[in-house]
């Protein structure tokens, strides 16, 4: 056993800056693991249980050629900056939405391809087999995507819903991704109009001009209600927060407007939670007045559906 002596104490005492500056060494040398983010957020309305799943989410750059095209440069920047955005890129969330109504599982879009949002689901702790219902907003790439995989459908048992005048356009439309995605499933397909139900408690309602079948779903449980926007509003502050601001992506940009300030008006009004598409994840957020030029106002969860 080695004696401690005040010899060994002052020894240990000035190897002591030594090990630290080892130990920082090996801290530093640690690799960085990149920007990363949860991957679902699952909560009640009434008696569903919502789960957002996130199927992918990417940059993009130049975000006034995406949104804001019939704003000067100037008040895009200045509004950028009062809401901390950079004016050089953006970043574009995809999130569909998984709703367990206690009898069926309904899946809202299908995200980019079969293999991301699969593993998504599988994330939240659910299979492509489980899925009963899709139901598909409107029929853009991004959500029509994961339908099939490999030529076989994704969701082996699940019908499919979407509205009537959606599915109409685009079946004129000679659209490679409806083709190769959305046709071979028509026959187990149901169409639907404004007001019709998917299943007991989910609704669509016309939000037309994003596409011209453009359609979102309202969710009512148990006196609790939730709207699944779906694309009517693509970002919180250059779409949301500004419904005249033309977003390139929107088919008719007047009629887009007017769907965003119908149905932003009403989730405002009615002070129910709601799901974008492309807000970023989780997606879930509420709809508060604006301010300062701004009409709305995206206001995230902050744990109002953590009860």
């Amino acid at each position: 056993m080695t004696k401690l002596t005040r010899r060994n104490l002052l020894a240990a005492g000035t190897a002591l800056p030594f090990a630290s500056l080892a130990a920082g060494a090996a801290r530093a040398e640690a690799p960085m693991k990149g920007a990363s983010f949860a991957t679902h957020r699952r909560f009640m309305i009434g008696d569903f249980e919502v789960t957002t799943i996130l199927g992918g989410t990417t940059p993009r750059d130049a975000p006034q050629g995406i949104f804001g095209m019939n704003v000067s440069e100037e008040e895009f920047a200045a509004v950028s900056r009062d809401n901390f955005l950079s004016t050089e890129a953006s970043q574009f969330f995809f999130t569909p939405t998984l709703v367990n109504t206690g009898s069926e599982v309904v899946l809202f879009d299908t995200g980019l391809n079969a293999a991301a949002t699969v593993a998504a689901l599988e994330g939240a702790g659910y299979t492509a087999d489980q899925v009963d219902v899709v139901v598909l907003t409107h029929m853009h790439g991004d959500h029509i995507g994961g339908l099939m995989n490999d030529g076989a459908p994704t969701f082996a048992n699940a019908r499919y819903v979407t509205g009537q005048m959606e599915f109409d356009h685009w079946a004129g439309a000679e659209n490679e991704g409806f083709e190769a995605n959305v046709r071979p499933l028509a026959e187990n397909m149901t169409f639907l109009g404004d007001g019709g139900d998917v299943v007991s408690g989910i609704t669509g309602m016309a939000a037309f001009g994003h596409t011209p079948g453009h359609m979102v779903y309202r969710l009512d449980s148990a006196g609790a209600g939730l709207v699944i926007f779906a694309d009517l509003a693509n970002h919180p502050v250059w779409s949301l927060a500004r419904p005249d601001w033309e977003v390139r992506f929107d088919a008719d940009k007047e009629a887009a407007a007017a769907s965003r300030r119908n149905v932003l008006g009403m989730i405002n009004a009615d002070r129910i939670p709601a799901i974008g598409y492309h807000m970023p994840f989780p997606a879930v957020g509420y709809v508060d007045t604006g301010s300062n030029g701004a009409e709305f106002r995206w206001v995230p969860e902050a744990g109002q559906l953590m009860g």
